[in-house]
C-alpha cells in the first residue's frame, strides 16, 4: 500500500507494484453536487424508479451526504452517476417514416465521464441503520448489447453494503441482466465499523480486477474483464422496492424516520502510468 497525499484532504491508499496518476476526482468541496460531473439516476431498465429522487444528496463539510426520507408517500434516496446506461430510460412511441414501428430503446444521453483501466477509489462512511443500502460501482453504458465484455463491458461492484457493518462480495456482471447474465464474485466481509470512514478501491487492468478494502487486497477476478470506458455510480436504495410488491420494508420507514445518512468523502480515478 502506498499513501498518496492530496492537499487539504484525506489521502488515497494506492496498491503497490503499479505507478498511478490522478486524472479525475470529486472532493465535494462546494456547497452542492457538481452538475458538470454527476447526474441523478432516476430510471432503471426502461422505467422510472419510485424509490429514487434528485433531492437526496447535499454537500456538507466536504462530504456528499446521502439521505433516506419520505417523499409523496414513498421512501426514497438517491443515486449519482457520471454516465448513463442505454437501457435505463423509458421507451416512448416512435415511428419510422410513416410506419408505426417501436424502437425499444429510450432517449440516449451524453455521458459526463467514462474511463477505461486504472485505479478507482471511494472513501465513505457506511449507512448506520438497516432498511437501505449503499454502493460504489462501475457500469458500461452498453452492457448486455453483446456477450463479449471486451466489446460491451461489465458491471463492477467495488463496494456494496446491504446491511450495516457488512461489505457484500465484490460482483462482476456481464451479458446484461437477463438470460445471458454471468456473475463472478469474490471477497466481502462482516464487522466493518459504521462509525468510521473506509476506503474501497479497484485496480482494473486489461486482464483482471483487483479489489481493495482499506488498502488491503480483498479478491481478484480474471474473467469477463471489460475493455471499454465505463461510468461511475455512487448509489443508495431503500430495501423492499425490488420485491414482487415493490414496497419499502418497515426498516426502510424506520431509517427514514431516524434520518440515517451515507457519507462520501471523495471519489478518485487514477490512470496507470505506462513505462
Amino acid at each position: 500500500m502506498k499513501i498518496f497525499e492530496v492537499d487539504g484532504h484525506s489521502p488515497s491508499l494506492l496498491p503497490d507494484g503499479v505507478e498511478l496518476e490522478l486524472v479525475w476526482s470529486d472532493e465535494f468541496d462546494g456547497d452542492e453536487i457538481d452538475g458538470t460531473k454527476w447526474d441523478y439516476r432516476l430510471c432503471m431498465m426502461g422505467k422510472r424508479h419510485p424509490a429514487w429522487t434528485d433531492k437526496g444528496v447535499r454537500v456538507e463539510n466536504s462530504c456528499a451526504v446521502f439521505s433516506i426520507f419520505e417523499e409523496n408517500g414513498e421512501v426514497v434516496s438517491s443515486q449519482l452517476q457520471t454516465g448513463h446506461n442505454f437501457m435505463d430510460e423509458p421507451v416512448k412511441a416512435t415511428t419510422f417514416g410513416n410506419d408505426h414501428i417501436q424502437w425499444p430503446i429510450g432517449k440516449l444521453k451524453e455521458n459526463k465521464y467514462t474511463h477505461c483501466y486504472g485505479y478507482y477509489e471511494c472513501r465513505c462512511r457506511l449507512q448506520q441503520l438497516p432498511g437501505w443500502w449503499s454502493a460504489f460501482w462501475l457500469q458500461s453504458p452498453i452492457i448486455g448489447a453483446s456477450l463479449d465484455p471486451k466489446v460491451t463491458g461489465s458491471e463492477v461492484d467495488i463496494m456494496e453494503s446491504f446491511y450495516p457493518g457488512e461489505v457484500h462480495v465484490h460482483n462482476v456482471f456481464t451479458g446484461g441482466y437477463g438470460q445471458d447474465m454471468q456473475r463472478l464474485k469474490v471477497g466481502g466481509m462482516d464487522g466493518v465499523s459504521t462509525d468510521e470512514f473506509h476506503t474501497f478501491g479497484l485496480l482494473w487492468t486489461e486482464d483482471r480486477y483487483v479489489f481493495y478494502v482499506d488498502g488491503v487486497e480483498d479478491g481478484v477476478v480474471t474473467e469477463n474483464v471489460s475493455g471499454i470506458p465505463q461510468f461511475i455510480l455512487i448509489s443508495t436504495e431503500c430495501s423492499g422496492y425490488r420485491k414482487a410488491d415493490h414496497r419499502p420494508t418497515e426498516q426502510a420507514y424506520a431509517a427514514a424516520k431516524a434520518g440515517d445518512t451515507f457519507l462520501v468523502d471523495h471519489i478518485r480515478v487514477f490512470d496507470i502510468v505506462k513505462k
